[in-house]
């Protein structure tokens, strides 16, 4: 006999969120089990929002679910968690059938599946780590603009026929910038050279002055000239922006060392971004497999009728993500770490180059996991012990292969004879 639904929050409210509007509905369950409901509409102004919490207040309704889309959940959010225990949850878990959808029906219907708690919350960190990650997001969009501003800076010397990407490893390094101004202000590559380049470069005058044989118009230098500028600014501001979060994260360096003793997170404030991602208290995650599957590092469960229709990683973490790649990236070239090395060759020879990177940096969340859940820094020795030989050496044949296959090896069928 299929068990019946209980009654989790007997007195919640489902709240569907919108741009200037939202509709509210209390939902209020007896010893019956019959539901009184509630519907009100508020505008998404502060006084309003003041004007919600103390209805809820009236109500004794401690509980709140609301579903919405982008940013506009966060003013209510702000009122809200002062009074109430508020849940958050993507719209693709509460859609209502298509035809029958009002504000008020979605209203109603968030907050019956609410009150029998089935309903997947999403993750929403104290409000001191929301601010770090909202600027340390910041801090990633204004390198991507500094990035985008090089690039346009290579193609105006690309077009201008200037190969300084030839002969020097960074076109915005000391030796090429100096000669970029000596360019711009001149008009022309006639002029000594030597004294621009740095004692440590690699390329020979011979080779950087037919590199910069090129010729300028007047648009292009206008537009280089343009773009150093707003790049030099973008800069100045993420330097600015840099200083500020490191003294808005000051509470928080216990959290920060213990995470620079993770490989490849050498820069604090690359520990400060993962921390404004994750948060600092890991009880929030049941178990780092859950931790693994809120940043879209796990591979997608869509089988039907025995047959596994995907198995890619979700879109899920799109901050967190790129940024554990790019550790796992540098962490795999460096024989600092042999464990995460060795394990990335081993998984490389059968299962290709990009899998084996989500692997790495899934198994460096899985320890970051580890690290806050016992305050303990990261320990090598414990995956190098998993690495080791077992003691028993007598293995049936199936242990073997699977031992071979476990390091890398990919194991032949053997041919049968017709």
């Amino acid at each position: 006999m299929a068990s019946v639904v209980s009654i989790v929050y007997p007195v919640c409210c489902g709240i569907d969120v919108h741009k200037n509007f939202l509709v509210a509905c209390i939902a209020t369950t007896d010893a019956n089990n019959h539901t009184n409901h509630q519907i009100r509409r508020f505008s998404t102004n502060t006084g309003d929002l003041r004007k919600l919490a103390d209805w809820l207040l009236a109500s004794n309704c401690k509980d709140v679910c609301m579903e919405s889309t982008g940013k506009y959940w966060i003013p209510v959010f702000n009122i809200l968690e002062k009074t109430c225990n508020v849940c958050l949850t993507h719209p693709k878990y509460v859609k209502a059938i298509k035809g029958k959808k009002t504000d008020k029906k979605d209203a109603k219907w968030i907050s019956e599946l609410f009150k029998c708690d089935l309903i997947r919350s999403s993750f929403i960190p104290p409000h001191d780590i929301r601010q770090l990650r909202d600027l340390c997001r910041y801090h990633g969009k204004l390198t991507y603009m500094a990035v985008s501003e090089k690039n346009r800076a290579q193609n105006c010397l690309t077009l201008c026929n200037f190969k300084l990407d030839a002969v020097f490893s960074d076109v915005f390094g000391a030796s090429a910038t100096r000669i970029l101004d000596q360019i711009i202000e001149s008009g022309n590559s006639d002029f000594d050279i030597k004294p621009l380049l740095h004692k440590s470069c690699k390329a020979s005058v011979e080779e950087v002055q037919a590199a910069i044989d090129g010729e300028f118009s007047m648009p292009q230098s206008e537009k280089l000239r343009l773009i150093r500028l707003h790049l030099k600014y973008l800069i100045a501001l993420n330097d600015s922006l840099e200083e500020y979060i490191l003294e808005l994260a000051e509470p928080f360096m216990p959290h920060v060392s213990l995470l620079m003793s993770v490989p490849g997170v050498g820069n604090p404030f690359t520990a400060i971004r993962i921390l404004a991602e994750i948060g600092a208290d890991m009880s929030v995650f049941e178990t780092s497999k859950h931790l693994c599957s809120w940043a879209g590092l796990t591979p997608q469960n869509n089988e039907s009728a025995n047959k596994k229709k995907t198995t890619r990683i979700s879109r899920a973490g799109a901050y967190l993500k790129p940024l554990l790649v790019q550790i796992a990236l540098a962490v795999v070239k460096s024989n600092k770490h042999p464990e995460l090395k060795d394990k990335y060759q081993a998984l490389k020879k059968r299962r290709g180059h990009k899998k084996s990177i989500i692997a790495i940096a899934r198994k460096l969340l899985t320890a970051i996991w580890h690290i806050f859940s016992k305050n303990v820094p990261y320990n090598a020795s414990l995956y190098r012990k998993v690495d080791r030989p077992p003691i028993q050496r007598v293995l049936t044949p199936e242990q073997a292969f699977a031992l071979l296959r476990k390091k890398g090896f990919v194991i032949l069928e053997p041919e049968h004879s017709a």
